[in-house]
């Protein structure tokens, strides 16, 4: 008794035409990237050390997803928060306090 089941035509239902595997032909299929699309730039970004300027260096990640429209409000937001960042470098504490007179003892 052969129950055996006969193996399947794996060629049934798929259409004759289908392409040749020439990469000529399956570089002409794919779609061609758009150059005005959105492109991260992959640009490394070291962190410095000062919470402030390093945020504003991660954001800049933010302006590879964008079109370049898009671009201007994250650099004036990175430019507004590094400018930040230099002024308060400049901010110098004033000289101390002088001292409280003392209070006359009743």
């Amino acid at each position: 008794m052969d129950h055996a089941v006969p193996p399947a035509d794996l060629t049934a239902g798929l259409p004759e035409d289908l392409p040749a595997d020439d990469p000529q032909e399956a570089r002409q299929a794919e779609p061609e990237p758009d150059p005005a699309a959105p492109a991260p730039l992959n640009v490394p970004r070291t962190p410095t050390g000062d919470a402030g300027v390093d945020a504003a260096l991660t954001r800049l990640g933010d302006a590879d997803h964008l079109a370049t429209d898009g671009h201007i409000e994250v650099y004036e937001d990175v430019h507004r928060g590094l400018r930040d960042a230099l002024t308060a470098l400049d901010v110098r504490p004033g000289p101390p306090a002088p001292p409280s007179p003392p209070s006359p003892r009743s």
